[in-house]
């Protein structure tokens, strides 16, 4: 025969016949003298050859049909016994990993092999699932993580954005729970508060694409599950009797706010896309007792979005108000002397911007006033022409919320808030020291109240009162800051969704303009104020403001020693705050410039600092600790 003389290549002879146009299972003798010649000779063939064969072997056999006559089963077996020569793990014709990728590109799980092969293929395939469970984690979809801001960056809970799976190593036969969506999963997560670069991180989500039109990265199943939750805080308002202060539903409420808003201003998630989702799910359930919570948790994005984006993105809205405001009559004007009141008002609130925002374009559209919030918006007209606005109720906080993209109106209520927080400018307080004083102004605005103005109102106060603070830096004043702007500048400093003026900002603008303009009192104010707000703040600008106080620390100016025992004690507390699963991702950054990172000033800091990086190597097991851990 000319293979075993050499004379031909056994590789070339097996591929010519099977891939030979008058090979069909119609012709049962051709078929069996083909198969048994391969048989024989498909051991000398190489085992990437073997491979390709059996992927030809297996497509020839999908063409036989499910049923043929008994009297050619037997010559088509000859196909069988070629596929079982190969498999056969002593013949040594081909790594059974190989063989098993292939078997599963043609047999994924749950698809059963060609009746021709019979458990053959499956009883092969299934001596791979130890394998699988080895390269997998047992019982991965009950388990969940534990979400805060350093779970963020963790690898092991990372999903496909398209399907939502598990990325599965390698076509091994895997427990079929590993191949289901893992929506449950991802819902779980985004119920957590802090949750959101984890969200971000197990998606593939990339945040740096936020003004690059062309990377848009909008993720449907992200936006699904969003729509969900709110559907199911819906419905958990359905059946409470009462929207209690500081409740299980406010909070949800709000967490779902502070997350519609992020994923939503990094288009993620598409916001009419989103209203017109909302309503599909919504109509015919008759679910409205949360329809004002819904609407407040609109009016977020709205209110801080709409001047920079187009009309129509946000006239699904109204349709959402047609199926959830049934009435004909006037729907009455809430007790503003609760912070539920501003919930009530929500939807006068975003008509009053769809209205603003038509004539600011010169809309030919015109949107009227619903009928049912007549009341409300004839109370909000009226509240804007009262000149002497109190704090006792939420009127400012409804006036801020209706009119935050109103420059003419809400200097009103924003001055209101704004006055009560600095003080007058004459009166004075004692503090604890020798000749301290302080703006008399004591009481900051309550959590209540800053949880009631929305998202564009808080960034309109908390730039206010950075500006007041650089004002007052630069100009040396000996008065110290009022404990009130103190407060409430901290309390507003925990606001994820102000994250780009607040904790940001204090630390790339405002802290290096107070130490430019040497306002050490005002210096040390917000070095302590930042101190006890550590659990509040992502990890990667603790590690940022260590860098600052490092430099501060070797200002010759600064070695007066109560503010240099608040630097130092400031950056201990940084240090020892950090987790060890915090620290991992700061590697990179210790690694490149660990100058920053060092005190030129105190060997116990870096100290500190050493020990906490090797329990964090040690903890998490890094591979590639940073140079600083191991001198």
């Amino acid at each position: 025969m000319a293979v075993e003389t050499g004379l031909l290549p056994p590789r070339m002879v097996c591929e010519s016949l099977i891939n030979s146009d008058t090979l069909e299972w119609e012709r049962t003798q051709l078929w069996a003298l083909t198969f048994k010649l391969v048989r024989k000779i498909i051991g000398g063939v190489d085992y990437k050859g073997v491979r390709d064969l059996l992927k030809v072997i297996l497509e020839k056999i999908l063409t036989i049909p499910n049923t043929v006559s008994s009297a050619v089963v037997q010559q088509l077996l000859t196909a069988r016994e070629v596929i079982a020569y190969i498999l056969e793990r002593n013949a040594c014709l081909l790594p059974a990993y190989f063989a098993v990728t292939e078997i599963r590109k043609l047999y994924p799980e749950g698809k059963l092999p060609h009746w021709l092969l019979g458990n053959l293929v499956s009883d092969f395939v299934d001596t791979f699932r130890p394998t699988a469970r080895i390269n997998s984690i047992c019982g991965r979809c009950s388990l969940l993580p534990v979400v805060n801001n350093s779970g963020a960056m963790c690898n092991s809970w990372k999903l496909d954005p398209a399907t939502l799976r598990f990325p599965l190593k390698g076509l091994l036969p895997y427990d079929k729970d590993l191949f289901e969506p893992q929506t449950a999963l991802l819902r779980y997560v985004l119920e957590q508060p802090y949750s959101r670069d984890m969200v971000c991180n197990m998606l593939g989500l990339n945040k740096q694409t936020l003004n690059i039109a062309q990377q848009k990265q909008r993720c449907p199943v992200l936006e699904d599950q969003l729509v969900d939750l709110v559907v199911y805080a819906m419905e958990r308002s359905e059946t409470e009797e009462k929207f209690d202060d500081g409740g299980t539903s406010q909070l949800l409420w709000q967490h779902l706010s502070s997350q519609l808003i992020f994923f939503v201003l990094f288009q993620f998630a598409s916001f009419p896309h989103m209203v017109l989702s909302l309503h599909q799910k919504l109509a015919g359930r008759g679910l409205i007792k949360g329809r004002d919570h819904l609407m407040w948790v609109l009016l977020q994005f709205i209110s801080g979005s709409i001047q920079k984006n187009a009309l129509a993105d946000f006239l699904p809205v109204m349709k959402l108000f047609d199926l959830l405001y049934p009435e004909k009559e006037c729907i009455p004007v809430p007790d503003i002397n609760k912070p539920q009141s501003t919930h009530a008002f929500a939807m006068t609130c975003i008509w009053i911007h769809l209205n603003r925002k038509a004539q600011n374009d010169n809309s030919k559209l015109q949107i009227p006033i619903p009928h049912s919030l007549n009341l409300h918006h004839e109370f909000l007209q009226q509240s804007l022409r009262n000149k002497s606005l109190q704090m006792n109720d939420y009127k400012i906080a409804l006036l801020c919320n209706a009119y935050s993209t109103n420059s003419e109106c809400f200097t009103l209520p924003m001055g209101a808030l704004v006055e009560t927080i600095y003080g007058n400018g004459i009166m004075r307080i004692p503090l604890p020291g020798t000749s301290c004083l302080a703006s008399a102004s004591i009481t900051p605005l309550p959590m209540n109240l800053l949880d009631s103005l929305t998202v564009h109102a808080k960034m309109s106060l908390i730039h206010s009162i950075a500006t007041r603070v650089i004002k007052l830096a630069h100009a040396k004043s000996s008065v110290a800051l009022a404990p009130a702007l103190v407060e409430t500048y901290s309390r507003l400093l925990v606001y994820m969704e102000i994250e780009s003026l607040g904790i940001k900002g204090f630390i790339s603008q405002l802290l290096p303009t107070v130490f430019k303009s040497h306002a050490w009192g005002i210096l040390h104010t917000l070095l302590e104020m930042f101190s006890y707000r550590m659990h509040h703040i992502q990890p990667h600008y603790r590690v940022q403001l260590l860098s600052h106080l490092h430099t501060l620390a070797a200002v010759a100016q600064t070695n007066q020693n109560q503010l240099h025992l608040c630097v130092e004690s400031t950056a201990l507390r940084l240090i020892t705050a950090l987790g060890s699963s915090e620290l991992q991702p700061q590697f990179t950054r210790f690694l490149n410039d660990p100058k920053t990172v060092l005190s030129a000033e105190s060997e116990e800091l870096n100290r500190a600092l050493i020990l906490t990086l090797a329990r964090a190597t040690h903890v998490t097991g890094t591979v590639n600790p940073p140079p600083l851990t191991k001198q």
